[in-house]
């Protein structure tokens, strides 16, 4: 017996509204990463955000970036969670590199995979600038393993 219209739009408004809700995020805390001063080009700095348990990639790239701030548009910070099976990513040569399975991402072109594996983006952290000081204000895209981003 196949399922009347009524019963396969009604399912598939009821899951929309699921993932809807099991994907949105938390509101994420406003937190200081560094100053202006302690950023040098290419030399990422390892946080956490938007928990302790969280690593985050803050850094100048020396060059404009989607979501950079700072005078030349170039600090930006990521996830360091691949977003294929999770595992730390590193930064070196100007780009993000997985190595358990190879993905890299463009932290220019807003964490955007464009070799191996992943699919998805590294989530960006937002972030803002206050005199000299840095700071994170919320996130871009989900962190991996989250069904949510936490707060």
């Amino acid at each position: 017996m196949q399922p009347s219209r009524r019963a396969v739009l009604g399912g598939g408004t009821a899951l929309a509204a699921f993932l809807a809700s099991s994907t949105a995020s938390a509101v994420a805390p406003r937190t200081r990463l560094a100053a202006l001063s302690d950023l040098k080009v290419g030399e990422p700095r390892v946080l956490a955000y938007p928990t302790p348990d969280h690593p985050v990639v803050l850094v100048k790239l020396g060059r404009a970036a989607k979501g950079g701030v700072g005078e030349a548009r170039d600090i930006v910070c990521f996830s360091m969670l691949c977003t294929h099976q999770g595992c730390p990513v590193t930064f070196a040569d100007g780009r993000f590199l997985c190595p358990c399975h190879y993905s890299q991402f463009d932290p220019a072109v807003a964490g955007q995979c464009y070799q191996g594996p992943a699919y998805e983006n590294l989530p960006q952290i937002r972030l803002q600038l206050e005199g000299e000081d840095v700071f994170a204000v919320g996130i871009e895209g989900l962190i991996w393993g989250r069904v949510e981003n936490p707060a």
